[in-house]
């Protein structure tokens, strides 16, 4: 059965490749619906609310998972369990991650849009698994990339 109801965002897949983004949509369209509180333990908020989190995020997961979770009633238990599935990503993002941000070169890409929207891409995910990269380890990689040019053109020149 196809899922015929617009989507504010793409819906949780059952192989949770697209975990980390549906967390980040879920939880702010859960705040301005108001109903945030509803993903924690112990929550205050009334019947009404606490539905209205849990079909939010029931309508916007794979039809499998829908399947497999559909006796849970309470968004806590919901949010739990789908974190305690899928989480894990964290730690096979990060080295993957970080093997990216070392082997990234600036000579690698065509448009210098492309470069940026790579190490934005890199950064976000390293973000995500908790290691910042500030400003200045971004333009440490840009100064590192221009300096090797420069030896690299003042080595050629000397040499010819």
């Amino acid at each position: 059965m196809t899922n015929i109801v617009k989507l504010e965002f793409l819906a949780l897949k059952s192989s949770g490749d697209n975990y980390m983004p549906w967390t980040a949509n879920i939880k702010r369209h859960l705040k301005s619906m108001g109903v945030i509180e509803a993903i924690n333990e112990n929550n205050t908020l009334d019947d009404h609310n606490r539905t209205k989190a849990d079909v939010f995020i029931h309508k916007h997961i794979d039809e499998i998972l829908q399947l497999e979770y559909f006796n849970h009633d309470n968004p806590s238990v919901l949010w739990k369990e789908l974190k305690s599935r899928f989480d894990h990503q964290r730690d096979s993002l990060l080295p993957a991650a970080k093997a990216e941000w070392n082997s990234l070169r600036f000579q690698d890409f065509k448009k210098v849009n492309d470069y940026t929207s790579t190490i934005l891409n890199i950064c976000s995910r390293l973000e995500y698994c908790g290691q910042i990269m500030s400003e200045a380890d971004k333009l440490e990689k840009n100064l590192l990339y221009f300096s090797c040019i420069k030896h690299n053109f003042a080595t050629t020149i000397t040499v010819a």
